[in-house]
């Protein structure tokens, strides 16, 4: 009989025969229950997983037999008074299993893991970015149309169609202007999320340009210590100025 750690390392192994688990249904032990039902539990996890990722690939299973390559796009960072709007182009095959999802509700640790996974599976990836002189300039809807453009464009495979998270990207591409896509497409949630990850990284890195403004925790949104920054050292080449909370500080 396997003592209860041999059980353990049994059921965390990548796969588990049927027939041991059923074996260890029998197992009188309290140890073996405990695990099994933390198996279990893993396991459901696993299906829900799978079952929304097929829920969220449902979307793109229509139209991959008219179109090659789909791309989801998203963007990050419209509303915040300091740094770029940035935006990301995603292109999966029909084998992605990457379960992604709205990009706002994952932490940044699981946002990571998930930006590494889908690099490493879809078969393109590119980013958009447009700085606050460009949103001052076009305004900040405009300059978000720019950036997913710049993101298609620098798709190192061609699209032939896009799914777009409540926009239009201005590109002589057929598309679809979905309400709350990254909940509804896959290629859409895994734009989210690298969008995500890219912004706050920019951010990261300009906290340590401009030290004062808190822009690693809020990511250039207006919050108090935001506010506070602005008050007690001015604004920064990165802060927007055609934004009014912006302007009480030029």
């Amino acid at each position: 009989m396997s003592t209860i750690a041999e059980v353990k390392q049994l059921l965390s192994a990548a796969t588990v025969d049927e027939e041991l688990i059923t074996e260890l249904r029998t197992d009188p032990r309290a140890g073996v229950q405990k695990l099994l039902q933390s198996y279990d539990k893993k396991q459901a996890k696993i299906r829900a997983q799978q079952h929304m990722l097929e829920e969220h690939k449902r979307l793109e299973r229509g139209l991959w037999p008219h179109y090659d390559a789909i791309a989801g796009i998203d963007e990050v960072g419209r509303g915040p008074l300091a740094g770029p709007v940035v935006t990301a182009a995603v292109i999966i095959t029909p084998d992605f299993d990457v379960p992604v999802n709205d990009s706002k509700q994952l932490t940044p640790h699981r946002r990571a893991e998930l930006f590494g996974a889908i690099i490493s599976q879809a078969r393109a990836v590119a980013i958009g970015v447009r700085s606050s002189e460009d949103i001052d300039r076009y305004n900040i809807y405009h300059a978000t149309e720019l950036a997913m453009a710049d993101a298609v464009h620098n798709l190192r495979v061609q699209p032939d169609y896009l799914l777009v998270d409540a926009m239009t990207v201005p590109v002589d591409l057929p598309q679809s202007k979905l309400i709350k896509g990254d909940a509804r497409s896959a290629s859409i949630g895994a734009a989210s999320i690298v969008a995500k990850v890219v912004r706050d990284r920019l951010m990261d890195m300009y906290d340590q340009i401009y030290p004062g403004y808190d822009f690693t925790d809020n990511a250039g949104y207006g919050t108090a210590k935001h506010l506070a920054g602005m008050a007690a050292h001015g604004i920064t080449p990165i802060h927007r100025r055609s934004f009014s909370p912006v302007q009480k500080y030029l």
